[in-house]
């Protein structure tokens, strides 16, 4: 008994050392967290309601939208102002409204901007649309160019997406929400809980996607499916594309993207979000997300590659907002896309609730809150 008594209590001892499902920790991670910057943060602009997301336009302007207010502004030298912009045809509810924005890359020579939101459908109804816009030459006004794809399903608006991405071979990658309806991201004919690419210029479905001949047209435009809500959408140096998700009440998730993988949501019968964000049960292959918040959950959403030596250890790290933890999360992956570490810097973690964070021209990060009440977007800058 004697013997017994203290093989458990040795038992007992080793495994309280055992930390189930922590995360990876590379040989230099105590170098790393010693050489994570300070950073000054600053209010770039202020007395906003609900900003959704900013983007970099040309001679230092941004350009920033509002969800609720659908408003599409325009910053520049310390001035902003709204431009003419079809409001009141955004179909605004719950978390959907005026949300993505994406500026062409060739945009110096045609003038091109993208805004993911919600619309309404002819005869009654609603969906969240990709439309394409043309900015005048004085940056006071768009006009309308054409909707490139529309249709991703809609219920209250909860679970609305919607984030936009130019990747560097010219697709236009979205990221869209399953509208809290249980059998949509596993239904390869519904543009909702999915990754889409499409050709940005003619809104036809990109010709790498996974099933470009399918009978069913929403297929054709699908990349990756079993998505919950994709908040978030960036590129790796590498060109891999990486998604951002939020979970139930755990298990936030970043995902690397592989072309006609399935992320494994599948919430039936109903909308049981008791069921796992990657369930294995399902037929085929799953996709395991590379990074998960465990229990509780942070409320992910925009996320962006770190780049530039000014950021020291934070130089190639994924930054993604939170919403519900009001914080930044650096996250370190190596080559394959494991996670050696994380950091979250006390800097950051003071202004509330944070939706989009984009890269501005110097590196510099450009961060949204999502508050309601003068509302920002921060510029953060290592020191």
């Amino acid at each position: 008994m004697r013997r017994t008594g203290l093989l458990s209590i040795l038992f007992a001892a080793v495994a309280a050392l055992v930390v189930p499902n922590a995360p990876a920790v590379d040989a230099d991670a105590g170098r790393s967290a010693a050489s994570v910057p300070s950073l000054k943060v600053t209010r770039q602009i202020q007395g906003l309601a609900f900003p959704w997301d900013v983007q970099n336009l040309p001679g230092q302007r941004l350009l920033v939208s509002e969800r609720e207010s659908a408003r599409l502004l325009v910053w520049r030298a310390g001035a902003v102002h709204a431009l003419t912009f079809p409001s009141s045809s955004v179909w605004v509810s719950v978390e959907t409204g005026l949300m993505s924005l994406a500026a062409d890359p060739d945009f110096a020579k045609n003038r091109r901007v993208y805004t993911c939101q919600g619309g309404f459908l002819p005869g009654g109804g609603h969906d969240v649309r990709v439309v394409a816009w043309r900015m005048n030459k004085s940056y006071t006004g768009v006009t309308l160019i054409k909707k490139l794809i529309g249709g991703f399903p809609t219920s209250t608006g909860r679970h609305g997406g919607c984030r936009l991405l130019i990747t560097r071979a010219g697709a236009l990658l979205v990221g869209t929400g399953d509208a809290a309806v249980g059998t949509n991201p596993q239904n390869l004919r519904s543009l909702g809980g999915k990754t889409l690419r499409l050709n940005r210029i003619t809104g036809a479905p990109w010709p790498t996607n996974p099933w470009p001949h399918a009978k069913s047209k929403n297929r054709r435009y699908i990349q990756t499916y079993g998505h919950r809500n994709v908040q978030g959408l960036s590129q790796r140096a590498d060109g891999s594309l990486w998604s951002i998700e939020q979970g139930t009440d755990r298990n936030d998730e970043v995902n690397k993207l592989v072309n006609g993988g399935n992320y494994g949501w599948n919430p039936v019968p109903g909308y049981d979000e008791s069921t796992p964000m990657t369930s294995f049960a399902l037929p085929g292959k799953q996709y395991a997300a590379k990074w998960n918040s465990g229990f509780p959950t942070l409320a992910t959403s925009g996320g962006t590659w770190v780049r530039g030596k000014k950021w020291d250890a934070l130089d190639g790290t994924l930054a993604v907002a939170a919403l519900k933890a009001s914080e930044v999360v650096f996250m370190k992956f190596d080559k394959s896309g494991k996670l050696l570490w994380t950091r979250t810097p006390a800097a950051l973690k003071s202004f509330g609730r944070l939706r989009s964070i984009t890269v501005a021209p110097d590196n510099d990060l450009l961060i949204t809150t999502s508050n309601g009440d003068n509302d920002a977007v921060l510029r953060v800058t290592p020191e």
